[in-house]
């Protein structure tokens, strides 16, 4: 029971920050959204920075569930197209995806105000990365690991990017997608020219 309110407040304080910004999360409305007390927040979570840190997590944990490639109905796929189908994942026009990537980026944004915020969203940003450069690992194996975290900083720091502009009605959807294929492609293309990891070092 403590683990579903738990949830419970970690998937309103989601929709919160969504609907509102991490400016507008008020421990007061939290708790009217989530369906308990006030109190029971803070039990949970000490104060409105562990409430923001958790959150931070909650949604990457979703993030990572939507994007593993879910029941694999899209069928088998060779290491370079698991990376895309993994990176268009982040661009679905339905509410969970919408409501995890505005969170995503509300969060981001705040941290330039809130630094309390940003070692949690270095953390978060770091994790992702490395995901990513591990699926690139897998496209071209011989790759350094510099090369291959380099290339994946640039493909995350794109899907914020295009992620925001979606998000805001700058970018059709169709377009964003199309955009990280075609960086995908580049990307592995550049993967190509590097040299070996037995010469590139580490």
């Amino acid at each position: 029971m403590a683990t579903d309110r738990r949830r419970a407040i970690l998937e309103a304080a989601a929709r919160v920050i969504a609907r509102r910004g991490v400016r507008g999360l008020r421990m007061e409305e939290l708790a009217t959204e989530a369906e308990v007390s006030t109190a029971l927040i803070y039990y949970h979570f000490k104060d409105r920075a562990g409430v923001l840190r958790h959150t931070l997590e909650f949604i990457s944990e979703r993030a990572d569930r939507y994007t593993s490639g879910g029941d694999g109905a899209a069928g088998p796929c060779d290491a370079g197209e698991e990376l895309e189908r993994s990176l268009l994942l982040e661009f679905q026009d339905v509410p969970e995806v919408r409501e995890n990537s505005t969170a995503w980026g509300e969060l981001r944004a705040s941290a330039i105000f809130e630094p309390e915020l940003r070692e949690d969203l270095a953390r978060a940003t770091l994790a992702w990365i490395h995901d990513v450069a591990d699926l690139l690992s897998r496209v071209r194996p011989a790759a350094p690991a510099p090369v291959l975290t380099a290339s994946a900083e640039r493909l995350t720091g794109l899907l914020e990017g295009l992620s925001t502009r979606w998000l805001s009605g700058a970018l059709p959807l169709a377009h964003a997608r199309e955009l990280v294929r075609e960086a995908v492609f580049v990307e592995i293309e550049r993967l190509d020219t590097a040299p070996p990891a037995s010469l590139g070092g580490q």
